[in-house]
């Protein structure tokens, strides 16, 4: 569910609350959204998808980061990403321990 909430944030963030102004919308959009999609391309192999999702969560945990330092209006929506990647690191953590046993 913090996978689906990082996604449709990232499509909000960049697509309407603070649309790109030196760059196209979609393609600031493809770059925002577009790499949470890569977990499905692994999705036979669920272990592989768990690696992924890992991955681009630290991905979007750094970007929350430096948007909510360096741009104060966008400071909301990066501190929703941070919290958003922190859940889906959390979750896949609790996932992976639960298995071990």
């Amino acid at each position: 569910m913090a996978w689906q909430a990082l996604f449709a944030l990232q499509l909000a963030w960049h697509g309407w609350l603070f649309p790109p102004t030196q760059l196209p919308r979609w393609l600031v959009l493809a770059i925002a959204a577009v790499p949470l999609l890569l977990p499905l391309a692994a999705i036979r192999r669920p272990r592989r998808a768990l690696l992924w999702a890992g991955i681009l969560a630290l991905f979007y945990f750094s970007h929350g980061v430096a948007e909510a330092w360096s741009t104060p209006a966008e400071r909301g929506p990066a501190i929703a990403e941070i919290a958003l990647a922190l859940g889906l690191i959390g979750t896949l953590g609790a996932g992976v321990r639960r298995r071990a046993r």
